[in-house]
């Protein structure tokens, strides 16, 4: 294949230098075909990425390299390329017309998301013929779920690269079964085998294992010797591997106590499984018969009850708290992220503490105002105070700024709670971070805690982030038994 040239070739040397763990990682990695980037949230994948690459164009092994990205970091990533390297990307975006002139020009380094390629696969494809290609998914999580039309495109698309890298510092995303389709992209099952379903049975954190000792046995004997079958391409560090010092990360449950009314809705749904409530001015039956629905709704109602009805109007149990620390942070001369699962609390979270004047990034905001705002809440002294929803913030932001992290509520997803945690305990942070749960007294939030530390100790076996006698002695399985008790008998398996 003719290699392409460029009038003007970029330099290809990085701006600044590594961290020595970080340089290890990409000799790890360099001359391999494929490999995975598993550091550990906030110790730097970025530079280990861009370093590899430049490598990889410096010695010409490609001469394309495709970064892929989640839409809501593009902006991010254009910023720490431009800091760390002289390369100028192209952009591959939902542009088909645009798209044109980047398949069709000499270019070194594009950078997209996950959606573009997947409607540009049949172009990628022809590209590849054309030049040797790189690729480098970020937050490689994306793809976990196989039978999902992005995982599938990326499936397809695998061969096309001659290299091919993932990175994210949470592998596994929720369950230990998250990991296969990433690896899969990389080495088509040589490592987890071509069975995704057979994968998922023999790793599954099944909620009935609280009272089955074997199978509690036969899943930790699946799940520990998996990371030993990536280790030939696979690199991890942990902020508990010395490779770097960071201040200490304490997390703390603060106990929250019922508003009478907020109390009266929740055990109402848990009892009867169905709410009189408010909608648009007018009662309505909610009926939650669906298991999962009906988990939901119990974590709205214990977080707030608007999120269901339209007549609460009152401070539900958790705003006091929340009040209460927020006094103590900003007394202290320090600033806070607070983070809710949804949408409407993040705009009635800044409704109610505009004394604050809070930062707002949530799912329903212009990426270009979520920019904008996170700008705000790094540059401006008087901004104290950004409320945040983990699917639209929990990703490649680094926001050191702040010390602090409140949970007001969480969801059921361990891949938004480690993430959203380490956006302020990550390289550049100075100060002890502080991370707050919120608890409801006797609610579902406490089902949580037990399910999110389960789901913990098992991604970190699959890890090897801790062996298997440490797992079996910080290991609860008893989220299986809270969950019983909460449905009242029934079975869910989220």
């Amino acid at each position: 294949m003719t290699k392409i040239s460029l009038k003007n070739e970029p330099v290809l040397t990085t701006k600044f230098e590594s961290f020595p763990y970080q340089h290890d990682a990409v000799l790890a990695l360099r001359d391999l075909e494929f490999g995975a980037i598993f550091h550990e949230q906030g110790l730097g994948k970025t530079k280990i990425a861009i370093d590899l690459m430049l490598y990889w164009l410096q010695q010409k092994v490609v001469d394309t390299v495709i970064l892929v990205v989640k839409k809501s970091l593009m902006q991010n990533w254009l910023e720490e390329l431009a800091v760390h390297c002289s390369i100028k990307p192209r952009v591959l975006s939902s542009n088909r017309k645009d798209n044109f002139y980047v398949f069709n020009s000499p270019v070194r380094l594009v950078v997209s998301n996950y959606e573009s390629i997947k409607c540009e696969k049949e172009r990628i494809k022809l590209f590849s013929k054309t030049r040797d290609v790189g690729v480098i998914l970020d937050e490689s999580a994306k793809i976990k779920s196989p039978e999902s039309e992005i995982a599938q495109t990326f499936f397809e698309l695998s061969s096309c690269f001659k290299r091919r890298v993932i990175m994210t510092g949470t592998p596994v995303a929720n369950r230990p079964y998250d990991i296969w389709a990433q690896v899969y992209f990389l080495d088509q099952g040589k490592s987890l085998g071509t069975n995704f379903g057979e994968f998922k049975r023999e790793t599954n954190l099944d909620n009935d294992l609280f009272d089955d000792v074997k199978c509690q046995i036969e899943l930790e004997n699946k799940l520990s010797p998996i990371f030993s079958k990536l280790s030939k391409f696979a690199v991890r560090e942990t902020k508990k591997s010395g490779v770097i010092e960071l201040p200490d990360k304490i997390i703390e449950s603060v106990i929250c106590y019922w508003e009478p009314r907020q109390r009266e809705l929740y055990f109402q749904l848990k009892n009867e499984l169905r709410l009189v409530i408010l909608k648009n001015g007018k009662p309505v039956e909610d009926i939650s018969e669906s298991v999962l629905k009906r988990l939901l709704r119990l974590v709205q109602v214990a977080s707030n009850p608007r999120l269901v009805d339209d007549g609460y109007s009152l401070a539900p149990g958790k705003f006091n708290s929340l009040y209460e620390l927020l006094r103590t942070i900003i007394n202290n001369g320090e600033k806070t992220i607070i983070w809710t699962s949804f949408n409407e609390n993040a705009v009635w979270l800044a409704r109610e503490l505009v004394e604050f004047s809070p930062c707002t990034v949530y799912g329903k905001l212009p990426i270009k105002d979520r920019n904008i705002n996170i700008e705000r809440f790094k540059n401006d002294v008087s901004a104290r105070v950004l409320i945040a929803t983990p699917g639209s913030a929990k990703e490649g932001l680094t926001l050191t700024i702040a010390n602090n992290a409140i949970f007001y509520d969480r969801g059921f997803s361990l891949d938004d709670y480690l993430q959203a945690q380490d956006r302020i305990h990550r390289i550049s942070q100075q100060k002890t971070c502080y991370v707050y749960n919120l608890i409801m007294q006797d609610s579902i939030d406490e089902w949580v805690d037990v399910l999110l530390a389960a789901k913990h100790s098992a991604a970190q076996l699959v890890q090897n982030d801790i062996g298997l006698e440490e797992y079996r002695t910080t290991m609860s399985y008893e989220f299986g038994r809270i969950l019983r008790e909460i449905l009242g008998g029934r079975e869910c398996n989220d």
